[in-house]
């Protein structure tokens, strides 16, 4: 019991460390088992864990580095977060419910086959076995007992020394395991959400007029920098306005800034979601967005360029978490009929349909929706932003019938594209669509 703690300890201490260390360091397993004085195997689980929750990031030709911590652990779970989704008990190691759980282990198996899965901050689901908890807890993680089962002093009293969760829920294994892989999988689609923040280097400098400046002022600020537009902030930083070239062309350099600039300007926050940042520059013509805090004072600006690169970055990685058009076209395969022309294929399933047992019409409308985007995205490669949309539905549509969702292209414009869809099963007529989208250039 006395080396378990130990090892929690020393798995701490490592952390804590690592956190200490200047961004940018490199980080070694012989170098972190040399001045934390473990064994290389310690340093090694450490390290891991370390990455897990945004410390360090390894780089290819680089190694292990120290980096600046963002929002790495959206897509963990805490210990107190599980403790909610299962309305579970805390039996013991209260004091270890804000740390993040990187996976979890579903204990149906014998506990020497069971700890090869089992690793520093894992969480172990397991029923009434005393020594399958005793062992998790040994090796640093957290467990789970379901079925409503307790846990005997001598296990709670090493949850709380380990200062390692001991929960209990009423839930069976597979509901216990359902819950939290649903939680996990919103987090990873949050994850794959890019926000403004994501955007914003905290190095970099961002630079900004007062009212009282003069147009001479922002003449030397654009040969300083090569920009022409600039936020305008009262003296207490809140951004009260934005200055261009076109704002400023016929005005005496001796005239102040105020009576050019566009007052009461759109701003982002750094919670904004990149593409409604996107979707607000291309509909309102803007170049250069303020990012102001809730007090509205300026903490940054984001350019459409910087916009516009991180979307066509964000298209490029993998797709992790699936959201309801995800699972909704997954059931569907992109063909071509007769004429060449893009359709999609697929039949009603039990989960597409509503009480009255036919395809609902919600799922419908998403449905032409998605087939729309795909067949304008093979016109325009770039993302679209629906605008308006009419749909028409004929007759229901049963379980299990096949469907042939036919897209046609009306209209594909620089800046916004118009599609109409038609449902057929059968060969008759079952649903149709006509929607405009705005287009967000990549280019």
């Amino acid at each position: 019991m006395e080396e378990g703690f130990l090892s929690a300890t020393k798995h701490e201490s490592i952390l804590k460390y690592i956190e200490s260390l200047a961004v940018g360091t490199k980080i070694s397993v012989r170098k972190i088992a040399k001045a934390m004085d473990v064994s290389e195997g310690t340093a090694y689980r450490a390290i891991k864990e370390a990455e897990n929750i945004g410390l360090v990031s390894t780089r290819e030709r680089i190694g292990t580095v120290r980096v600046e911590r963002k929002r790495s652990n959206i897509d963990k779970l805490t210990f107190a977060e599980v403790v909610n989704i299962v309305d579970g008990d805390v039996l013991g190691g209260k004091s270890g419910l804000t740390k993040t759980l990187s996976k979890f282990v579903i204990g149906a198996m014998e506990i020497d086959a069971m700890v090869k899965y089992i690793e520093a901050g894992s969480l172990l689901i397991v029923g009434n076995r005393e020594q399958a908890h005793a062992r998790a807890l040994e090796e640093g993680a957290g467990v789970l007992i379901t079925g409503g089962f307790g846990a005997s002093p001598a296990i709670r009293k090493l949850a709380d020394e380990l200062g390692l969760p001991l929960i209990s829920s009423s839930y069976d294994t597979f509901t216990v395991a359902s819950l939290i892989n649903r939680a996990i999988y919103d987090r990873l689609i949050k994850k794959k959400i890019m926000l403004v923040e994501d955007l914003m280097r905290p190095d970099a400098r961002h630079y900004s007029l007062k009212a009282t400046h003069t147009v001479r002022d922002w003449e030397k600020l654009l040969e300083e920098t090569e920009h022409s537009r600039f936020p305008v902030v009262d003296e207490w930083n809140r951004v009260i306005g934005m200055v261009t070239a076109k704002d400023v062309l016929h005005g005496d350099p001796d005239q102040p800034i105020e009576k050019f600039m566009t007052k009461t300007p759109l701003t982002v926050t750094p919670q904004t979601s990149v593409a409604s940042a996107a979707h607000l520059m291309v509909w309102e013509g803007i170049e250069l967005l303020p990012v102001v805090d809730a007090k509205g004072k300026l903490i940054s600006a984001i350019s459409r360029q910087d916009v516009l690169k991180a979307l066509q970055y964000s298209q490029k990685q993998p797709q992790i978490g699936e959201t309801f058009e995800d699972l909704i076209m997954a059931e569907f395969e992109e063909e071509r009929d007769e004429n060449g022309a893009v359709q999609y294929r697929g039949v009603v399933t039990p989960r597409m349909t509503n009480r009255l047992g036919t395809a609902s019409e919600g799922v419908l409308t998403t449905l032409m929706a998605q087939a729309a985007y795909g067949a304008l995205g093979h016109v325009r490669k770039s993302d679209l932003v629906l605008e308006t949309m009419s749909s028409y539905f004929l007759r229901p549509l049963q379980i299990d019938s096949e469907i042939i969702v036919k897209p046609r292209v009306m209209e594909a414009g620089r800046k916004f594209g118009k599609a109409d869809v038609e449902i057929y099963s059968q060969g008759s007529l079952a649903a149709k669509s006509i929607l405009a989208a705005q287009v967000i250039d990549h280019g």
